[in-house]
């Protein structure tokens, strides 16, 4: 979290050391000849198509991991939540309602085009204008307008004071080229798909080639001056679609891929550490997993059946299970363990108490039939590219089935998921949050009403006004026990069912070296300047 007024990054490019078989180690050179294959190609699986090219507007991994390597951030961040500098050196506030950022000069795109501050000031105020359906929109609500007061200083103006927005939408916003998408019009409905000549990149790959449901290649830009040398060291990266983890474990453990791109299930992770050829890379996790209510339906509408329906979650049976011990809670709350200013021992885990939950219905006025089920059913969605919440919301229902609910399981396919998602077509939503690194900004999106995340559609006045005060307290210690009370409202009232938080793995062919460990899955060592790292040995 900031404070005032001026943040200036004084240290390179933060980097978290990779881990293998989960025990901390610097990255190694493979190969006992010490060489380095000359420009390989690195191949990445994954199970999801690109949706959209146009890295304002998000949807499935695949989208961000891809577009993640042609447009840049202004600021990175570590395993804490921590921002730092990537395109922007210096970055903060000049008074409550002004901030700025300092980019990098000599910066291009490869076109040739300079990338200036210009193209940030255009990618923020378009975005405001144009409301593209990405994190970036949500993260906008007081941002009044951007200016660029030359090559490298880009000037921000907020309706409101706002301690998160600099550090977060210099976080979550991708820069786009002005050049290319001013053009098109409004950037929400740019499909930014290579029809009108291909793409252009600032980051270390662009992409080239697109066979829909095969492969994703993208090739070297030769100039990224984030990596030592300034140069990629693959000189192709393609990302291969599999249909599920499985088959690609299959692909990683037979040499056809390089990188697993999304976690593994928790159940393959000690097997790939014992697995010759194979390492395992632990992810710092900085997200959870969890459950919400949809309450624009009548019965979930209610306080006591929400209650009712997290006392019916067995959560240390998941995350033992399920999880294989590699997930803890966090005491049913956002405010993870992780988050060690803003974490909140006194805010509980809600008790497995399907009898409990009896009551609570029985109260609430419904009643129970001769075989002991009330007239609830809801129907619960999850992706099916997640194997792990595909086996927890099974042990969901069966805890249902014990307080005398039905839950009906829908698992789709993951970017139909997320458009149901965003449709409200659902009564409850199982799924995870990859990063949620700044609690201010999470409650806002997540909470407040027309919050770009608000999948309970949550309206309360004094959880509103507890989050719009957080967000205008720029000292810590003076914020934290606002979003700590706030958090206590969100578990008290069934607003989200935080089920646990996890480190993740990801797995790798060990011939290559040099990755960079970020945090979330979205990061992972597919980052631009891991991939960009990588080497291979001769």
């Amino acid at each position: 979290m900031p404070r005032r007024h001026t943040i200036t990054a004084i240290a390179a490019l933060t980097a978290i050391p990779l881990f293998a078989a989960c025990a901390p180690s610097a990255p190694q050179q493979s190969g006992s000849s010490g060489q380095q294959a000359v420009d390989p190609t690195l191949t990445i699986a994954t199970t999801t198509d690109v949706v959209n090219y146009n890295p304002l507007i998000g949807n499935s991994r695949s989208d961000y991991w891809i577009t993640n390597l042609m447009y840049p951030h202004l600021l990175s961040i570590d395993a804490n939540g921590a921002k730092g500098p990537e395109l922007a050196e210096k970055w903060g506030y000049t008074n409550d309602t002004t901030g700025f950022y300092e980019i990098r000069a000599g910066m291009k795109w490869s076109d040739g085009q300079p990338l200036t501050a210009k193209d940030v000031a255009f990618t923020l105020n378009a975005t405001k204008r144009d409301k593209p359906a990405g994190t970036l929109t949500g993260q906008l609500a007081n941002f009044a307008s951007a200016t660029a007061v030359s090559d490298t200083r880009v000037e921000v103006k907020l309706t409101a004071p706002d301690a998160s927005l600099i550090p977060e939408i210099g976080f979550w916003g991708n820069v786009v080229p002005q050049h290319v998408f001013e053009p098109a019009g409004s950037v929400a409905k740019f499909a930014n798909d290579g029809s009108t000549g291909g793409w252009v990149s600032a980051g270390p790959y662009l992409l080239k080639t697109v066979q829909k449901g095969q492969s994703y290649t993208m090739e070297r830009v030769d100039s990224y001056p984030l990596v030592p040398g300034g140069k990629p060291k693959a000189a192709k990266v393609v990302y291969r679609v599999y249909p599920d983890v499985n088959t690609e474990i299959l692909a990683l453990k037979n040499g056809d891929v390089d990188i697993i791109a999304n976690a593994l299930p928790p159940t393959q992770v000690k097997e790939l550490q014992n697995t010759k050829g194979v390492k395992v890379a632990e992810v710092p996790g900085l997200g959870y997993a969890h459950m919400t209510y949809n309450m624009k339906r009548p019965d979930l509408a209610k306080r006591d059946v929400r209650m009712a329906l997290a006392q019916a979650v067995d959560y240390e049976a998941i995350r033992r299970v399920v999880l294989q011990g590699q997930a803890v809670s966090t005491g049913s709350s956002q405010l993870m363990p992780v988050l060690k200013d803003y974490y909140d021992k006194s805010i509980t885990e809600y008790p497995f108490d399907p009898q409990a939950s009896r009551r609570l219905l029985t109260g609430a006025g419904y009643q129970a039939d001769a075989n002991g089920n009330f007239p609830l059913k809801f129907r619960l969605i999850y992706s099916l590219q997640d194997p792990v919440t595909a086996q927890w919301a099974s042990l969901v229902k069966d805890g249902a089935a014990k307080a005398g609910v039905t839950i009906d399981l829908q698992g789709i396919e993951r970017n139909t998921y997320l458009a149901m998602t965003n449709k409200g077509d659902f009564d409850i939503y199982a799924g995870n949050f990859a990063i949620m690194d700044d609690p201010t900004t999470n409650m806002s999106l997540a909470y407040l009403p027309g919050g770009a995340i608000n999948y309970t559609y949550n309206d309360d006045p004094a959880l509103t006004a507890l989050i719009n005060q957080a967000r205008v307290t720029f000292e810590q210690g003076k914020q934290i026990p606002i979003t700590r009370e706030a958090a206590k409202i969100v578990r008290d009232q069934v607003y989200d069912n935080i089920m646990y938080t996890q480190n993740l793995y990801t797995a790798y062919r060990d011939s290559w070296s040099g990755f960079v460990v970020k945090p979330s899955e979205l990061l992972s060592i597919v980052n631009p300047v891991s991939v960009a790292s990588a080497t291979k040995a001769g």
